[in-house]
């Protein structure tokens, strides 16, 4: 299967991310500079020559330099920042979906340091750690100021060492500490088995180097377990984060052979783009339901929106994380870099997502309560009003609410209520099929 990518853009979990040199970012000393920055900037020389001079202590110039633009970036919105050196070689392991860790997406709600969700089979989930949890302390150092990659780093380490988170949660009287032993994070990004009456289900964990050919392989060996082929699918995305804008353009053209599937739209030249279904479709027009919840960010929105746009699945679920911008990783000339939010992206009939999000066709269950979203994140850029510029017709599916699930026995797995609705509906589209084809 041929990719279909810009092979500057890549993207860490909630983040769409386009990697450029910092010559073809183009930053030119003829570029306009508005009124007043020159005489700012004096300002801030002189404060830092106050420091470097009367500090009460020695300082590391480096260290100070980095901090402030630490600041300046971070107060733009929730997914702009400054990566030190070490910081930046950090983010790019991130994309290969091995580290070690913890195993947690963490984000910034009402100031303070939350879980957006456990990865699956890994230490943290073990451990017992919810979506939700406000992390208050990691090891000795409190979290009350802490920036998300400063977390990140605390909580990175070897295998094998363990670090002490403490966890405030709805009904807890006080913090509780989780003592969590680092594991290596292998993410592993597509998990695949068979349902009945020749329903496939794929879960895609998170958008990595090579999830389209492991979602590629998947599907080969679905359709091998049956006599003609796959009957229908379930594509489950839910608390995927995101990942590679690459891989989830090229998992959306599994399923389409042509037509828009997203773009973005920014300011600066360069930053508007377009991603096409290049007729390298693999698979037939199986009824398809893709699955998403809140947990679902970035490219995962991207992957529903296309195929909701383009009437090829059913989105059934809840209304997803509402990540609708794009990050520009511009790598700097010491090794470190600057993350900067320079553009949104839309779904192919102009839906832009952004604090927003994808709202199912078929919404199933609810939200969990204390699950964070976009528009909970401090200083989100704003959501959009209608459509900037319709592509295509929406499609109109009436919305039903699934009934709530029944209580589990104990010892026995919750019910996935999401995931039975989604085979229910395919067997109802499978059955209709069947008709028309007999008659």
């Amino acid at each position: 299967m041929r990719k279909i990518f810009d092979p500057r853009l890549l993207a860490g979990a909630l983040a769409i991310i386009a990697v450029f040199s910092f010559s073809s970012w183009g930053v030119q000393k003829s570029a306009s500079v508005p009124d007043g920055t020159y005489e700012t900037l004096k300002l801030y020389t002189d404060v830092l020559g106050i420091v470097q001079e009367s500090y009460a202590e020695d300082i590391d110039s480096k260290d100070v330099i980095y901090n402030s633009i630490k600041g300046m970036v971070k107060g733009l919105d929730p997914h702009s920042s400054f990566m030190t050196p070490e910081e930046y070689k950090e983010m790019q392991v991130d994309t290969r979906g091995s580290f070690g860790g913890l195993g947690i997406e963490i984000g910034m709600r009402d100031n303070a340091l939350t879980v957006v969700a456990p990865i699956e089979d890994t230490p943290a989930f073990t451990a017992g750690i919810l979506a939700g949890d406000r992390i208050v302390k990691i090891g000795d150092k409190h979290t009350k100021d802490l920036s998300l990659q400063d977390a990140i780093g605390l909580m990175r380490g070897p295998k094998g060492t363990p670090v002490t988170i403490h966890i405030m949660r709805e009904g807890f009287d006080e913090p509780k500490p989780f003592t969590i032993v680092r594991a290596i994070i292998k993410v592993k990004s597509v998990k695949y088995r068979m349902l009945e009456g020749g329903i496939g289900y794929v879960k895609v964990n998170q958008f990595q180097e090579r999830t389209s050919e492991d979602l590629d392989k998947a599907l080969k060996d679905l359709s091998s377990k049956t006599n003609g082929g796959l009957a229908g699918l379930v594509l489950d995305l839910r608390n995927n984060p995101g990942g590679l804008l690459q891989e989830a353009v090229s998992v959306s053209n599994e399923f389409l052979d042509s037509g828009l599937i997203v773009y973005t739209k920014g300011r600066a030249p360069g930053q508007n783009m377009s991603f096409n279904a290049d007729k390298a479709r693999s698979q037939p027009d199986y009824p398809m339901v893709v699955l998403v919840n809140n947990g679902s960010a970035s490219a995962s929105e991207i992957v529903a929106g296309a195929l909701q746009d383009h009437k090829r699945a059913v989105v059934m679920g809840v209304a997803t994380f509402g990540k609708g911008s794009v990050q520009t990783i511009i790598p700097l000339s010491d090794g470190s870099a600057v993350r900067l939010t320079t553009s949104k992206y839309y779904t192919p009939s102009g839906r832009s997502i952004q604090a927003k999000g994808i709202e199912p066709d078929i919404v199933v269950g609810e939200a969990p309560k204390g699950h964070i979203k976009e528009a909970d994140l401090e200083g989100h850029l704003a959501p959009e009003g209608p459509a900037v510029e319709e592509k295509g017709e929406k499609p109109e599916i009436e919305k039903i609410k699934a009934a709530p699930a029944e209580p589990s026995k104990p010892g026995e797995e919750p019910e996935d209520m999401q995931l039975k609705e989604a085979v229910e509906y395919l067997k109802k589209q499978m059955q209709q099929k069947a008709t028309a084809k007999a008659s």
